[in-house]
């Protein structure tokens, strides 16, 4: 084992939250954003997005995390307002877009579609790329799509329940559907050159469809770049030198910790392992023989019962164990919904405010957990 192999993999988190007053309406973030390190504006004015720094550790993600967030619920506290970490706002509710030139395009290329997008709260998880292990280690990534199930946060889009991931319907299903290949789940990889050729592919799709919409090429190529202007749910970020899968939503900030807790140590292992990673079969395993990966067709049957039971389907359970996750450590938000009808308003603004104190909760129980 070569030194580098014995550093410590780092990994970060992005987290998306709904910003709520205390009669659980929807809201701008405001002084928000300036009380933490890490704390920004999202695209549609009542989310706010955490993000951490690179981390060695579990413990080190954990504790950034969770100070960036005491620090922002403090401030919170103030003004009574709080953040709800459910992947969708509940109810039909306007969202409404924050200015900016990269919002305008993507709302021409994408067209009408693009108001589903303005109702997804979600989480990116990097993991830093491992030398010689890159392609592996994004083919891995995209067979763990499926995980998503772990952190199903909302089964509810427009007061109507959707499936149990309402979020990864509407990108993949609904927002993206006119676009498929800017927004669904790539194939696995070959080389690395391949993933620069595909971007380079759907950067001039995206490029072209803005033209034709009426949007000056110039205009689009200064608001984003191969890399910015596709949002299929595995990437390679060369910025950062990770690689990021984008698919969980927004959940209680212990399920995220934990999810990018095995993310890495998944990793670990690809870079421990001697053996190749292998591609074939319906069923898939990582474990000390080795690691094998499902067809990527087999992936998609996966991530389809992700999106639609979630951790209700046996097999998707079955699977998500085989491949490395304590699926009993989960317990995905989306679950504890009940099979009423539709929602009203003001029963969606009760359900926010009421995971909203599951959040606050779940971060002073953090603090109460490392000081013992």
């Amino acid at each position: 084992m070569s030194a580098y192999d014995s550093r410590p993999i780092r990994r970060s988190i992005e987290v998306e939250y709904w910003v709520i007053d205390d009669e659980g309406r929807l809201v701008e973030p405001g002084d928000l954003v300036e009380v933490a390190a890490g704390t920004e504006r999202e695209f549609v004015e009542p989310l706010l997005e955490i993000k951490t720094t690179p981390c060695e550790t579990t413990a080190e993600l954990e504790a950034e995390l969770f100070d960036r967030l005491r620090r922002v619920l403090q401030r919170a506290d103030e003004l009574d307002k709080g953040l709800v970490p459910l992947a969708t706002p509940l109810t039909h509710e306007e969202i409404d877009e924050r200015p900016s030139e990269r919002t305008r395009i993507q709302n021409e290329v994408v067209g009408e579609n693009f108001e589903y997008v303005r109702h997804c709260a979600g989480t990116h998880v990097h993991v830093e790329q491992q030398p010689g292990r890159a392609v592996d280690q994004f083919n891995t990534f995209v067979a763990l799509d499926p995980a998503l199930a772990l952190v199903n946060s909302s089964p509810y889009f427009r007061g109507e329940r959707l499936c149990a991931g309402a979020r990864s319907k509407l990108y993949r299903r609904m927002g993206y559907d006119d676009v498929p290949h800017q927004g669904w789940l790539w194939r696995y990889l070959d080389d690395a050159d391949e993933w620069d050729r595909r971007l380079e592919r759907r950067y001039d799709e995206f490029v072209a469809r803005a033209v034709e919409a009426g949007v000056d090429r110039r205009t689009v190529e200064s608001s984003f770049d191969p890399e910015s202007a596709v949002w299929t749910p595995v990437q390679f970020r060369e910025a950062f030198g990770t690689v990021e899968w984008r698919s969980p939503d927004t959940a209680l900030p212990s399920q995220v910790v934990r999810l990018a807790d095995t993310l890495a140590s998944t990793v670990d292992h690809l870079r421990t392992t001697e053996t190749e990673v292998r591609i074939e079969g319906d069923t898939g395993r990582i474990d000390e023989e080795g690691v094998v990966l499902p067809t990527f067709d087999s992936v998609l049957d996966y991530v389809e019962a992700a999106i639609d039971e979630g951790l209700d389907s046996d097999p998707l359970r079955a699977y998500l164990d085989r491949m490395g996750f304590d699926v009993d450590a989960f317990e995905p938000l989306s679950g504890e919904f009940d099979d009423r009808g539709r929602l009203s308003t003001a029963e969606a603004r009760n359900i926010r405010l009421r995971y909203a104190d599951r959040l606050a909760h779940d971060v002073q129980r953090s603090r109460v957990v490392r000081g013992d």
